[in-house]
């Protein structure tokens, strides 16, 4: 019998409830029992102004879900890891890498699991890219090109916590460009330059280019831009000897020499959610730090170009 895990949401903002609740409700292996946040409460569970009070009120809980910002995101994991309890973190998983792997270390040590999510790599394009990219019919990956390229006011609407550090800025949605990136190439990626373009009134990027490449040498090229709109663009391009790979829409759309890939329905979260829950049943953690650590290369590495003010 499949084993079903007491569950809470720490963090109800906007992506807690577009997407984390509901996912949730349809997974039958979790039941959602509690909730924490400063600002917000949910229907139906019991609800805590923070992590500290909902830790020490549910002592049986089994897993916590981690949806706040990440620059509070290690106090609050580090607290329910220690605590016994299951974590996922909504990505990016933390405000720095070595936080995250801090975090790890804690999970190994107290014999619970650690699940680093990147909703991005459910996408239902990234796998049959990853296997085609493996096979082959590509042979080898020749160039790589990344338009990630949106608008701020509409997915984060006077959120303060994206323009602070530790926010990440534009590397917010980016870093879902890289988190696909890094899992469906066949080889490694490196940071070899990068320019951040900064509002005169915010402490991180508006736009960034990153150079990179792979351990073959072949180039990968990212270019993210929050300035963009109405029409917005979430695009990969992969060159190899055996034609061209395209994600498009974020990874809802596949093309593999022209020809378009049939895919299967969305269901980024709801995978995630499996995931986490196999997880668990396997005693076992899921730590990828690779999209995060290209950023954090991208900040050492970059040149800085300060632009007109954001004007929140």
């Amino acid at each position: 019998m499949t084993s079903r895990y007491t569950l809470a949401v720490v963090g109800i903002g906007k992506i807690a409830r577009d997407q984390h609740l509901p996912a949730i409700g349809a997974q039958p292996g979790f039941e959602l029992v509690a909730c924490a946040s400063r600002n917000a409460t949910v229907d139906g569970v019991r609800n805590y102004a923070d992590i500290d009070a909902l830790l020490a009120a549910e002592s049986s809980l089994d897993a916590v879900s981690l949806c706040a910002p990440p620059q509070v995101r290690f106090e609050q994991a580090r607290a329910a890891l220690l605590a016994g309890k299951h974590v996922m973190l909504e990505k990016p998983p933390g405000a720095s890498v070595s936080e995250v792997k801090a975090l790890h270390d804690i999970a190994r040590s107290s014999g619970v699991t650690l699940f680093a999510s990147w909703h991005s790599r459910a996408a239902s394009a990234v796998e049959p890219a990853r296997a085609w990219l493996a096979s082959k019919e590509a042979g080898n990956v020749r160039a790589v090109e990344v338009r990630w390229k949106e608008d701020v006011r509409r997915w984060h609407p006077g959120q303060q916590w994206i323009w602070e550090p530790g926010g990440l800025g534009v590397f917010d949605p980016g870093i879902n460009a890289l988190s696909i990136v890094t899992r469906i190439l066949p080889r490694e990626i490196a940071l070899r330059a990068a320019t951040l373009t900064i509002p005169r009134d915010t402490a991180t990027p508006i736009a960034a280019e990153l150079d990179c490449v792979d351990t073959n040498g072949a180039p990968v090229r990212a270019v993210f831009d929050w300035r963009h709109g109405p029409v917005e663009e979430w695009a990969i391009d992969v060159d190899t000897d055996g034609g061209r790979l395209s994600i498009r829409e974020g990874g809802k759309r596949l093309s593999i020499a022209g020809e378009e890939i049939a895919l299967g329905p969305e269901r980024e979260y709801p995978a995630l959610y499996e995931r986490f829950h196999e997880l668990i049943a396997a005693k076992e953690s899921d730590v990828d730090v690779r999209p995060l650590g290209i950023v954090a290369d991208a900040f050492l590495l970059g040149k800085q170009v300060e632009t007109e003010a954001f004007g929140r």
